[in-house]
């Protein structure tokens, strides 16, 4: 989707058009259940996040301020619904019971840089998945996630050089992740 498209269609919904608004989830809601699914992992907590975040997107969009930022304007409602779900969990889980990954028919590597990503903090993996996996600019993901672009800059250069020492061969087939179990 185009910017002028996404800046008419912002515009359009911030007037109380719903069909545009429609049109705009439509365009992202792939890339939005995806993030879900990085912060949240359960496909089920993912579509209630996603959920919730567009309702409250809809009751709110006519108090937008700047509509060429929709779409960072709800990434960061999803985000936040995700660590409200986060924090429910979190008061209501067993200590030590993580919820199961899903695998699927991905190759050994993509696996396994995905299992790498997962196991970065919070805000690095944020950060991780909104340039390199959802092609946010910079300054798109600075927004996002309520921080300055060199904010960013540095928890990319942060999770890059954990990744590598995750990911790269240490020794004779050792991967770094296992020498620091």
């Amino acid at each position: 989707m185009a910017n002028m498209d996404i800046a008419d269609l912002a515009v359009r919904a911030k007037e109380g058009d719903a069909e545009a608004f429609l049109e705009l989830v439509e365009a992202w809601k792939g890339p939005m259940y995806r993030m879900a699914r990085t912060i949240l992992g359960d496909p089920i907590d993912c579509a209630d996040a996603l959920q919730e975040a567009i309702l409250k997107a809809y009751r709110s969009v006519g108090s937008l301020k700047e509509p060429d930022f929709f779409k960072t304007w709800i990434y960061r409602i999803l985000i936040n619904e995700c660590n409200t779900i986060l924090r429910k969990k979190a008061r209501m889980s067993l200590p030590g019971i993580l919820p199961e990954k899903g695998g699927g028919e991905e190759d050994y590597r993509v696996i396994e840089l995905r299992e790498a990503v997962d196991r970065l903090k919070e805000p690095l993996r944020l950060t991780v998945v909104l340039i390199y996996m959802e092609d946010m600019k910079i300054s798109e993901a600075a927004r996002v996630l309520g921080v300055s672009e060199g904010t960013v800059k540095m928890r990319l250069k942060r999770s890059r050089i954990q990744l590598r020492k995750w990911l790269e061969p240490m020794e004779e087939g050792k991967e770094h992740y296992e020498a620091t179990k």
